[in-house]
């Protein structure tokens, strides 16, 4: 039994029950495992969700990283990132959602350490926003409320977006990079190519889409 598919049958429990409703028991049901086995394998059930939580959070951050590696342009960063973000949390939904809901059921210490990593990654976005504002390239009323818009908008993605939908997952991904363009005022509303775009990264946690 590989970890990925243990935390692939928890990603499923917990998106649709949630955390706190979900016991080892109904996991290792999904697994056709007993509860010492589990035990074996994660250590117990907030462990198991620390180590989702931890691989979706480093994965965007990484991710993202190299995404924005390749060039020093604020407008062009920030149009990587918004893409990155919408393709990612597209792409592993359930995840994302686990990783952003319940962080609320974890201890003290180990929330701590996982909001540590998410502002990590939010920082990745101030940055750019900040750099882009000094060089006159974005212009809003308020640099922290734009970031959490874009932020929340492209998490969005992990609820609504269908791959048998009306757009496809890379007019989804221009959209949003428009959106993020004209709400700090750029010019080009469409700084990258679809040749561009950033390419989605499936994670191991993810469960199989259904759809």
């Amino acid at each position: 039994m590989e970890l990925g598919q243990i935390q692939q049958a928890a990603v499923s429990c917990f998106a649709q029950r949630g955390f706190a409703a979900t016991g080892i028991r109904e996991l290792g049901t999904a697994l056709n495992l007993n509860s010492a086995t589990l035990y074996h394998y994660v250590g117990g059930k907030e462990e198991l969700l620390v180590g989702i939580i931890k691989n979706c959070l480093t994965s965007m951050i990484e991710g993202a990283g190299q995404t924005i590696a390749d060039s020093t342009d604020p407008v062009r960063q920030l149009a990587l990132l918004v893409a990155f973000h919408v393709g990612f949390t597209a792409t592993n939904p359930k995840t994302s959602r686990v990783a952003e809901h319940e962080m609320r059921a974890l201890s003290a210490e180990h929330a701590e350490d996982m909001q540590a990593l998410r502002d990590a990654y939010e920082q990745l976005f101030a940055s750019i926003l900040a750099t882009g504002t000094t060089q006159g390239l974005f212009n809003t009323v308020d640099l922290g409320i734009a970031r959490l818009a874009m932020m929340e908008m492209g998490t969005g993605a992990s609820h609504w977006y269908r791959r048998d939908g009306r757009l496809s997952l890379p007019e989804v991904q221009l959209n949003f990079v428009s959106l993020a363009m004209r709400m700090l005022a750029v010019t080009d509303e469409f700084p990258l190519a679809i040749k561009e775009l950033p390419a989605p990264l499936v994670i191991a946690s993810e469960p199989e889409p259904k759809d």
